[in-house]
Formats: structure tokens, sequence, C-alpha cells
């Protein structure tokens, strides 16, 4: 997680020294950055064992309501 925040403030200070970058400034390089971290974690397997649990959990859910 350091390391993600070194590299959104390397990206907007190199962008400040150039005079480039988006109107937005830094917000952009951090919605960029959150992006890619949001589909790799989306992208990631759920393990076998957190998928049995959430099974086991949605058997139990309408016997739960029944009662």
């Amino acid at each position: 997680m350091k390391d993600m925040a070194k590299d959104i403030l390397a990206g907007a200070a190199g962008r400040r020294r150039n005079g480039a970058g988006d109107p937005l400034g830094p917000n952009s390089e951090i919605g960029r950055k959150l992006k890619q971290y949001y589909d790799d974690l989306v992208s990631d397997d759920v393990p076998d064992r957190f998928a049995q649990l959430l099974s086991q959990l949605e058997q139990a859910e309408p016997s739960q309501k029944k009662d």
C-alpha cells in the first residue's frame, strides 16, 4: 500500500514539473490507481474454504426464516 502511495505522489510530482497533466491534477492519478487496485481485488479467485462457508450460510438462511 505504501508503494502505491509513492507511485501516486511521484506521478503527480512529475506532471507538475513537466507542466502536463489532467485538469484534475493528482486526483485523476489517484482515481486511476484506485480503479486498478479495485480491479485486481475483484479479479482474485475466492478461496475454496470461503466459498464453502458462503454456501453453508445460504443453506442455513432459509431454515432460519421458517422459524
